[in-house]
């Protein structure tokens, strides 16, 4: 039995082009306003620490295109998460998308700090697949990000990043298909 490469998707940035233009979402994105008990807290913190603790939580903004998930789902790939909304992705993104529940990366509290220039997020990536073929999508990936993949993962990898102004494009789901379908 052949083992499908599993796509690793980061939230913010490849699906919620949050830096976008403030009053301009890219097209085919919908509003969303999201009250995650993670983003709660986080807000909840900060505003105390402001001296404002009655002040109420602003939900948090997040524009998701409803077409990425059919898009996704028909990609020659295994999905997952590997974003900071763990599995609160699962809760408020996937529904959003039309996308069953998905494994998701639970990341380590302190971050790591890989040094050199890469990304805290890719140790934990590489220690997730442990040798599978990978390709994964963020909006933070760099050269540094390559090399370390190269040097300490045994299977192939793709990764992608994406421009966090635009979200996800055709050219990007291109992209991911020929890879995945370039592996047999």
């Amino acid at each position: 039995m052949l083992v499908r490469p599993v796509l690793l998707m980061d939230v913010d940035g490849p699906l919620n082009p949050y830096a976008a233009k403030p009053h301009r979402r890219p097209e085919g994105y919908e509003t969303h306003r999201l009250l995650t008990p993670r983003w709660e807290a986080a807000e909840r913190r900060r505003l105390t620490e402001w001296g404002l603790p009655n002040k109420p939580v602003e939900p948090l903004r997040v524009w998701l295109n409803p077409h990425h998930g059919p898009a996704l789902d028909a990609l020659p790939f295994d999905l997952a998460w590997a974003t900071t909304w763990e599995e609160e992705a699962n809760a408020f993104i996937a529904p959003v998308l039309g996308l069953p529940e998905l494994p998701f990366i639970s990341w380590s509290s302190p971050r790591p700090e890989p040094g050199d220039g890469v990304f805290w997020k890719t140790p934990g990536i590489v220690a997730w697949a442990r040798g599978r073929a990978f390709a994964w999508v963020d909006d933070d990936i760099t050269e540094a990000d390559r090399t370390w993949v190269k040097n300490h993962h045994d299977g192939p990898a793709l990764l992608h990043r994406v421009d966090p102004r635009r979200g996800l494009t055709e050219e990007d789901f291109l992209v991911l298909t020929a890879w995945a379908t370039g592996l047999d």
